[in-house]
């Protein structure tokens, strides 16, 4: 690929596979990470495992705008995230998180399985994409109703993450989202998690101290231009001068990652 970079989350030790993921590049300079959900997700998933030394992580970043000619010889249309383990590349999102909990050497500890926990952060992302499309009473105090039962479950729970005091792919999947919402719910329609969800924000503090999170978060700016492209995506117009205004000032911009917390952590 023509940007790439590796990312370990420590040195590999012995004879431990290589795995490689291809994730999207930022619209805004086309070369480090991009605010795709899926790829931060999946980044973390093998990030964790990295650390554990079971493997060793290569990620790759590919400019979506203008890919490279190997990339589109060796993968089509196919958009990433594509995870490669020994040449075998799975191209699906599905796949990718079977393959990693069946066949990637300590994938099955991260995914466990705990319907409660799945079905009370299944949906959370799509309120996010309503609250966005346009500011509404409705659709705004829907996305908190959300967030309180998820603040509820860790109260209750007591517990670092949502299963536990080891975090694992549920975490994966809830933090990407939450990142999404803090930052684009903020720009877009002024929406910001209430600060008496200590729960919540414990728990977001907690995830902001992995390196596994910090290493694959996309910048702030790369999260609010992936909507802004989204929302003028029916207008090839409105497209091209968001993208004309975006090289104007964006690509110059030095990255901001918005990690604080508002409220007093006892840890």
């Amino acid at each position: 690929m023509s940007e790439e970079k590796q990312e370990n989350g420590t040195s590999s030790v012995g004879e431990v596979p290589e795995i490689e993921l291809i994730i999207k590049a930022s619209t805004i300079d086309g070369r480090r990470k991009g605010a795709c959900l899926f790829c931060q997700e999946y980044f973390m998933d093998l990030y964790l495992l990295a650390e554990l030394k079971t493997i060793s992580l290569k990620v790759t970043t590919v400019d979506m705008q203008k890919p490279p000619p190997d990339f589109r010889t060796n993968f089509e249309a196919t958009h990433p995230p594509i995870l490669i383990d020994n040449g075998l590349a799975i191209l699906e999102n599905d796949k990718i998180e079977r393959h990693i909990m069946k066949n990637v050497p300590g994938g099955h500890n991260l995914f466990v399985q705990d319907k409660e926990v799945a079905t009370l952060i299944e949906n959370l992302y799509s309120k996010l994409k309503l609250v966005l499309v346009k500011k509404d009473e409705q659709k705004n105090n829907a996305l908190l109703s959300h967030l309180k039962k998820i603040n509820d479950h860790l109260a209750q729970r007591n517990s670092r993450f949502l299963t536990g005091d080891c975090i694992c792919c549920f975490d994966c999947e809830l933090m990407v989202r939450l990142q999404h919402i803090r930052v684009a719910g903020k720009y877009f329609s002024d929406f910001e998690i209430p600060n008496n969800l200590t729960a919540l924000w414990r728990y977001m503090y907690h995830m902001y101290q992995l390196d596994a999170f910090t290493q694959s978060c996309p910048a702030d700016q790369d999260i609010i231009n992936h909507y802004k492209l989204q929302q003028a995506k029916g207008d090839l117009k409105v497209r091209q001068m968001e993208m004309l205004k975006m090289k104007k000032h964006e690509e110059l911009e030095t990255p901001t990652f918005t990690t604080s917390i508002p409220i007093d952590i006892s840890d």
